[in-house]
């Protein structure tokens, strides 16, 4: 599609047609960067998205966590 540059304050500025904005799923935060000559304007992702899409609380118990922090016979060096 081919389009021109139009005149926003100090600046210029190019109208992006609806359908364009739903097919990329632009949404209020972008990205807009210079790769070489060309302009890449790309949906912002959510910071840490998908990082607990993997996860089970089920999998995991509290006795789970401190048993794998130490080496089974560190308790003998202890003294209580």
């Amino acid at each position: 599609m081919e389009t021109h540059l139009r005149k926003v304050g100090n600046s210029q500025g190019i109208i992006i047609p609806a359908s364009f904005i739903e097919a990329c799923s632009l949404k209020h935060n972008i990205d807009l960067r210079i790769e070489g000559k060309t302009l890449v304007i790309e949906a912002l992702k959510k910071p840490r998205v998908g990082w607990f899409d993997n996860y089970k609380a089920e999998e995991i118990t509290k006795d789970d966590v401190w048993n794998d922090t130490l080496p089974d016979d560190i308790t003998e060096e202890w003294e209580w």
